[in-house]
C-alpha cells in the first residue's frame, strides 16, 4: 500500500489492489508518477454526481500513450480515512460542482 498526500495536505491511500486495478488497463502503463503529481498538484478537482464524499481530481497531459489526455483520480473521502477509487484518462472533465481549480 502507498500513501499519498493529496493538494490539502490530506493523506490518501493507493492499495496493491487498487493500484493493480488501475494499471491493468494498458493506456495507464507507467502512469504512477502521473497518478501522484495529478493528487498533489491538479488542475481541477470536481465534486462526484454519485456520491458527494468523492473527488474527481483532474490534470492534463499532453504526452500519454493514448495522446492528448485527463488523468482522473477518484478519491473517496470520509472523516477519518481517504482512498483512491480508480484512476482513468478521459478527453474532459466531468461536468459539476468544482471544489477547486488552479489559478
Amino acid at each position: 500500500m502507498k500513501t499519498l498526500t493529496d493538494f490539502q495536505g490530506r493523506t490518501v491511500r493507493l492499495t496493491d489492489e487498487r493500484l493493480q486495478h488501475i494499471l491493468e488497463r494498458p493506456e495507464m502503463a507507467g502512469m504512477e508518477n502521473a497518478i501522484v503529481e495529478t493528487l498533489q498538484e491538479p488542475e481541477r478537482v470536481i465534486r462526484s454526481h454519485a456520491d458527494e464524499t468523492t473527488s474527481l481530481n483532474y490534470r492534463y497531459y499532453l504526452r500519454t500513450l493514448v495522446g492528448e489526455k485527463w488523468l482522473c483520480i477518484v478519491v473517496k473521502y470520509s472523516d477519518s480515512d481517504a482512498f483512491v477509487l480508480t484512476a482513468y484518462l478521459t478527453d474532459k472533465p466531468k461536468r459539476g460542482e468544482i471544489l477547486w481549480q488552479k489559478p
